[in-house]
Parts: C-alpha cells; structure tokens; sequence
C-alpha cells in the first residue's frame, strides 16, 4: 500500500509540474497582472523596473526607461524577448535579462448538474471533457446532450454524449469560459 501511495504521490506532483509548464504558453490579455525582473543590470536599475505590472486596456506594460510595451495577445517568452531587445536597442542596457511571470490563476467555472460545481484551474490543454472529470463528473440528473459553453457573451452547446464517442470533438476551453450543465427533464 505505501508503495502504491508514493507513486501516486509522484504522478500527481508529476502532473501539476507539467500544467505549469504548459501555463506558460498562454497568451497575456487586459488585465493579467505580472511580475517582471530585471537582472544583468546594476542593481540599482534592476530594483526599479523589477515590479508588479498591470497589462493596460490597450494592451500594453509601461516600463521605467522605455514606455509603453505591447504585450497583450503575447507569450510571457514573447514578451520577455521584446522587453529585453527593447532594452538593448534604446541602449539603455547591454544584456538585460527579463524573468516574467503571471500573478494569478486563470480558471474556468462550471456550473450546475455536475457533482461538486467549482472553478477549475486553466491550463492550455483543458477541454470540456477534462472541466467536467474535474468537478467529479455528472449527476445522475444531468441533460449531458444540452451542454453549455459561455465566452465572450457567446453560447455554445454541446452534445457530450457525441463528444465521448469521437473525443477528437471534444472543445478546448479558455480562460473565463463559462460551462453550464441542466438538469433533464425526463
């Protein structure tokens, strides 16, 4: 039994590592709050960019030195390149070097007949099938045919009975997505 335990252990600290890793593909948007360091560069100058930045309703970080740095619609790598290269060819600095990171939890929420309706942390290969096993799946009162997804003020149902049958079909979600699931009424 305790070996059983140890290695279950492992699998699931195993599968959060890899969600993290896979959080970093997500593109910024409005709103995301990050955290930036700036290292390689004396310390008096790295202490007063390094910081907490909000993305803009433009979708830009205004920086100490720079301005204004696009950053939504970007991969936190990609905005990491951009500041440092921008950096670099202002002449500000020679060889910055830029840690980002974002400061809190995306999450999906899913409402209604599933067995323990919660926010389910994002990760890019979240789908629709996966939100639902994470909210301990259906109850036994669940319509599994009339399925909802709410993004952007756009409803989108699905047929989770077809889903299960081809899970090629099966919807990734975003961030903010709404699922909802109805009761039947049989």
């Amino acid at each position: 039994m305790k070996i059983f335990t140890n290695a279950l252990v492992v699998v699931i600290l195993f599968s959060f590592g890899s969600q993290r890793l896979l959080a970093d593909d997500v593109a910024l948007r409005t709103g995301d709050q990050v955290s930036i360091r700036l290292a390689g560069v004396p310390a008096e100058d790295g202490a007063q960019v390094s910081g907490i930045y909000t993305v803009d309703g433009a979708g830009n970080i205004n920086l100490p030195y720079l301005g204004k740095i696009h950053a939504s619609d970007l991969k936190q790598a990609e905005v990491q390149s951009s500041i440092e290269n921008a950096y670099k060819s202002s002449g500000i600095y020679t060889t910055p070097i830029i840690t980002l990171s974002v400061q809190f939890d995306r999450l999906v929420d899913v409402e209604g007949d599933v067995r323990a309706p919660q926010r389910v942390r994002y990760t890019p290969d979240l789908t629709l099938l996966g939100a639902i096993a994470a909210t301990g799946g259906f109850t036994d009162y669940a319509d599994e045919s009339k399925v909802s997804i709410l993004r952007g003020g756009k409803r989108i149902f699905v047929n989770v009975k077809k889903v299960r049958k081809s899970t090629e079909s099966d919807p990734g979600l975003q961030p903010g997505d709404k699922v909802s699931v109805p009761r039947s009424f049989w």
